[in-house]
């Protein structure tokens, strides 16, 4: 028998029991639109935290009173009970880091409502920052000036706003040199920041950036979680070079002991993508995991349907055998179906997945990329699957006795 012949004689059986045979690719289908939609996901939200969260360039490091991308619980208890940073904590490093380009400061944290005449907005991140932290984190302006060191010093009432006060409080109107109110406070717009655009539902355009001095004046000190960034003079060993001397200044004013643990945390982009693509590497191989059991449930419900397929087609295999059909020919009819019943799900699977994913996307702000090596791993996979469990109803088909197949009755 040609290989096209038994691809023939397969796809006829499979159309003759359509209910049953697309019942049978749920299992599959579930399993790889699992990995699909997973890995899709995972490459999406790496791709995006490389570029918008942890994207601080090869030279640049943030010292934390404890890191955002802690994974310990301990570590991230042990860190609520250390001294905050200081104002003088970033003007030690400033000036004592003489490996540092730039040094700079931000406080974080605080939602504020912010209000321009009749209309007002709420859930604003109102940041204080020094100026070199647009350097350090790469702020980009669309119109005005960035906030300088005049403005630091003289506890100045202005203001950087991005596009979503503008947008929803003065649309049509020039922005630079308004006044709104923050918080109550009033503060003049001296520069609005390039469009970031949103993910998951969160817009990434509706802050406040204000000299630190200013934030400190209104908010308090002690409501900052301040954080100290630091562009170095270059990359590599340089980077390590100036994070050990921001370190040993840390370590010297907060009196650590020597041998002891810092009372800070410090990462660079490596590191924070280090965390990160850890975590995201358990998150995937747990989903992995989960897909890996609804495959062999599927591949399982295969093996069971082409059982039962076998045993209503005794007398087929015997006419076959009796017309001088091989056991190689018998075999491979009933293998080409298993494969094809697991591949018909595995395409259904990948459609499934991608559409599950960019629906996501587009409903809630997901980031989502689709790798063509998944799709052809879930393929691979797939078609594995009908293999395995497609060859002992094959050989069962195969070895039946051609008179006593021609005898049986269902």
């Amino acid at each position: 028998m040609h290989t096209a012949e038994a691809i023939r004689i397969a796809l006829q059986s499979l159309w003759a029991n359509k209910l049953r045979s697309a019942l049978t690719l749920l299992g599959v289908v579930i399993g790889v639109a699992a990995v699909i939609a997973v890995v899709t996901f995972v490459n999406g939200i790496n791709g995006y935290v490389a570029e918008k969260i942890f994207n601080l360039g090869a030279d640049v490091f943030i010292m934390f009173k404890v890191s955002p991308a802690v994974t310990n619980v301990d570590h991230f208890i042990e860190g609520q009970k250390r001294k905050d940073l200081t104002i003088e904590d970033y003007r030690a490093v400033r000036e004592g880091c003489k490996l540092c380009a730039y040094v700079g400061a931000y406080a974080r944290g605080n939602v504020g409502h912010v209000k321009y005449g009749e209309h007002s907005l709420s859930d604003t991140t109102v940041q204080g920052m020094t100026p070199a932290v647009a350097i350090t984190q790469d702020i980009d302006l669309a119109s005005g000036r960035m906030l300088g060191e005049s403005d630091l010093e003289n506890n100045s009432p202005v203001v950087v706003v991005g596009t979503d006060i503008v947008d929803n409080l003065m649309p049509g109107t020039d922005p630079i040199g308004k006044e709104i109110k923050v918080d109550g406070w009033m503060y003049r717009v001296i520069g609005v920041g390039k469009k970031k655009g949103s993910t998951l539902g969160n817009s990434l355009d509706n802050y406040v950036l204000m000299p630190m001095t200013s934030w400190f004046k209104q908010y308090g000190v002690y409501k900052s979680n301040m954080r100290i960034s630091a562009k170095a003079v270059g990359t590599g060993p340089t980077l390590d070079a100036a994070m050990d001397e921001a370190r040993v200044i840390l370590r010297a004013r907060r009196h650590d002991p020597a041998g002891g643990a810092d009372s800070f945390d410090m990462e660079n982009n490596s590191s924070l993508l280090s965390i990160w693509s850890n975590l995201t590497g358990t998150f995937f191989v747990a989903m992995i995991g989960i897909a890996a059991i609804s495959m062999v449930v599927g591949g399982i419900v295969i093996m069971n349907i082409m059982l039962v397929s076998v045993t209503e087609r005794t007398r087929e295999v015997g006419i076959r055998k009796a017309m001088g059909a091989k056991r190689a020919d018998v075999l491979m009819q009933f293998l080409i179906e298993a494969v094809f019943l697991s591949l018909m799900g595995g395409i259904v699977g990948v459609l499934f997945g991608i559409g599950v994913a960019k629906g996501v996307t587009l409903a809630v702000g997901m980031p989502s990329v689709i790798k063509l090596w998944a799709v052809f791993a879930g393929l691979i996979v797939a078609a594995s699957v009908g293999i395995f469990f497609g060859v002992y109803p094959a050989r069962r088909a195969a070895t039946l006795d051609p008179i006593a197949a021609l005898r049986f009755e269902m």
